[in-house]
């Protein structure tokens, strides 16, 4: 399978007739069965419907997501566009993904034309480059003492510290604290920006929630999980198929939510997105 052209393809949306509650397009289903569908697609799908709604020189710049129902592989999402807000600096879109006529997702995004201004960041975490780092297949293989065979994503996965099969093991391995390098295999053009930021919203969602787990020493094994919320900002330009250090923590969990907090960088050192995300999160009784 050609995952870069078909990563892309999920993101060309067709345009679909215009009714009273406005502009609508339909995205494909997502490339694997996975049940409820991953909400990383939702929100770059969602993203990317917002954004052909957006007149040219305008930056996606804040992105909150809410996931309201499960999203089911296999059928077409429709994404109805709202148009909030047109001004000369900023526009406002607030989208919502149907599926058989229900309400499973909604998105609100701002765009915002650059502009000179004051600038500053936090400097990014000392952390080994990816190529020191084994592949996520390798650190699974480590950790279940078995050899993984190539997961197939669309994406690829550095962590530089544990993860939560690690600590499960060791508990003195247990951190507040994950560090990750992901990029995109998809590989659009440096200036298709609203590909880019679509593209980080997606793969940024895959290991915010395990920052959870590794606080408690719970793997995957034991726990299921599912967003709640999630918000991206984007504060500048990057490439998504460029490795991007997401540094990721969680300063609580309450009620069986988690929160996890993190900052994007690129290899650079530049911060260029901040996330958050609440996740429900179960622990299975042994």
């Amino acid at each position: 399978m050609d995952r870069d052209r078909t990563l892309l393809e999920l993101l060309d949306l067709d345009p679909l007739p215009e009714e009273g509650d406005g502009e609508r397009f339909r995205g494909r289903p997502p490339l694997e069965p996975s049940a409820p569908v991953y909400g990383g697609h939702l929100a770059a799908q969602a993203l990317a419907a917002a954004g052909r709604t957006v007149p040219a020189g305008l930056d996606a710049h804040s992105v909150h997501c809410f996931f309201l129902q499960a999203a089911l592989p296999g059928t077409p999402f429709v994404y109805r566009v709202e148009r909030v807000r047109d001004s000369v600096s900023f526009t406002t879109r607030r989208v919502c993904a149907l599926q058989h006529g229900q309400v499973v997702f909604s998105l609100t995004a701002s765009f915002h034309r650059p502009e000179p201004g004051l600038g500053h960041q936090d400097p990014m975490p000392s952390v080994p480059d990816p190529e020191a780092l084994p592949t996520y297949e390798e650190r699974l293989s480590e950790a279940f003492g078995a050899v993984m065979q190539p997961l197939g994503k669309p994406y690829e996965l550095r962590f530089a510290g544990p993860l939560s099969f690690d600590v499960e093991k060791d508990p003195s391995l247990v951190s507040s604290r994950t560090e990750v390098w992901v990029r995109t295999e998809a590989r659009p053009p440096e200036d298709a920006r609203l590909l880019h930021a679509c593209l980080l919203v997606y793969v940024c969602d895959v290991t915010m929630l395990d920052t959870v787990l590794v606080r408690h020493g719970v793997s995957w094994l034991h726990a299921s999980g599912w967003s709640v919320d999630y918000t991206v900002w984007i504060h500048g330009t990057f490439r998504a198929d460029d490795w991007l250090l997401c540094a990721l923590e969680t300063p609580v969990a309450s009620g069986g939510r988690g929160l996890v907090l993190g900052r994007v960088f690129t290899r650079g050192g530049t911060l260029v997105a901040t996330l958050a995300q609440e996740g429900l999160i179960r622990v299975r009784k042994s």
